[in-house]
């Protein structure tokens, strides 16, 4: 079986070479051909010999993940179905901007955390992503668009990345690593690190390892106390909010420069969303630089949860902001196509058929 070259780092792609009596700039080539020129047939890349070319074709490949299906929202978000080599599939979703964008992506073929108000929570833990299927997502993402090669950060339309997509990325913490080391090489993808944020349910032990790698850190918070937390986020079980919030400072502590965590709230009507909460969730942060990203609740069939009245969230939101706060609520954002925040799943539920509400809409264009 041929060996995949995305989501190996530069050291083992440099292993690789030497172990073929090549020179370690025979890594640096292949390295600018798969990351910044996104080539995936080694005929194409031309300032290799002939001969070694034919040599890497019979011992590798380069692959990106294969785009099933392509959905446009109304808002210009775009929303892939990705499947990997193994038939198994994820969701990826790009938010614009007026002049650039987010490429959301998956570190889990479902999820384990089982948050009960995520629709990816009811589609079980299948698998880790590979470092390669990681960074694959947002190559694909490219290959829809059209950038290659690597754009100038000003004019590349996908410009960051977040990683929010299916599953916990703490929970596939070496992964991830590696995937965003490769996103972030200035002779690759070159995504900066200050474009690139990380959320978790609140693996809380891997946290301060994100300042190490310089990138931003969102956290999916949801309730300002365990008892209520408890009750719709298990993770909160092995990681209560003491302990969460610890680590928070912690990746504060070692930020090189100052660095605001974004604390995710999904408000659920008569649930996490009175004052007194607010107030509750003030008191908790106390001590970390944070701003707020106020959700509304967006529903799926079957949803235990209703949202919160617009009035309930604006209030919620004013509290918070008389407190010198930000807090902003988040316009949805692709909402049509299931791309929204806590929408995710992929087509193939667990019995393999694929799930009525993620066929294809009418905005969708088959790959």
């Amino acid at each position: 079986m041929k060996k995949e070259l995305v989501g190996l780092s530069k050291a083992d792609l440099q292993q690789e070479m030497l172990a073929l009596g090549e020179k370690p700039f025979r890594a640096k080539q292949l390295w600018h051909w798969i990351y910044n020129k996104g080539k995936t047939n080694f005929a194409d890349m031309t300032t290799l010999a002939k001969p070694f070319r034919e040599e890497l074709d019979t011992l590798y490949t380069v692959s990106h993940p294969k785009i099933i299906t392509e959905q446009n929202s109304v808002d210009g978000t775009r929303k892939w179905l990705m499947e990997f080599a193994d038939g198994k599939q994820v969701e990826c979703v790009y938010i614009p901007e007026a002049d650039r964008g987010a490429v959301c992506i998956s570190t889990q073929v479902g999820c384990a955390q089982g948050c009960k108000f995520c629709h990816t929570g009811t589609q079980r833990m299948m698998r880790n992503l590979t470092a390669g299927e990681i960074v694959g997502q947002f190559m694909s993402a490219r290959d829809s668009y059209g950038e290659w090669p690597t754009p100038t950060d000003e004019t590349r339309y996908l410009s960051n990345i977040v990683v929010m997509g299916m599953g916990e990325p703490l929970c596939n913490f070496e992964n991830l690593k590696t995937a965003l080391l490769i996103a972030m090489d200035g002779d690759g993808l070159a995504i900066s690190k200050r474009r690139i944020t990380v959320s978790t349910s609140g693996v809380a032990n891997h946290i301060p390892e994100l300042a190490d790698l310089g990138v931003k850190l969102a956290v999916s918070l949801h309730a300002p106390n365990n008892e209520i937390r408890d009750k719709i986020m298990p993770v909160n079980r092995k990681f209560p909010l003491e302990v969460l919030i610890e680590a928070c400072k912690e990746y504060q502590r070692r930020c090189e420069r100052r660095q605001f965590i974004t604390m995710e709230y999904v408000l659920l009507k008569d649930i996490n969303d009175q004052p007194k909460h607010a107030e509750e969730l003030m008191k908790l942060v106390d001590g970390l630089e944070v701003k707020f990203n106020l959700i509304p609740f967006h529903s799926w069939e079957g949803a235990p949860f209703e949202a919160s009245s617009n009035n309930a969230i604006h209030r919620f939101s004013k509290i918070l902001e008389s407190n010198w706060f930000a807090a902003p609520v988040r316009r949805s954002r692709g909402e049509d196509i299931m791309a929204a925040c806590g929408q995710l799943k992929s087509a193939k539920g667990t019995d393999g058929t694929v799930s009525r509400t993620q066929r294809p809409t009418n905005e969708s264009t088959e790959k």
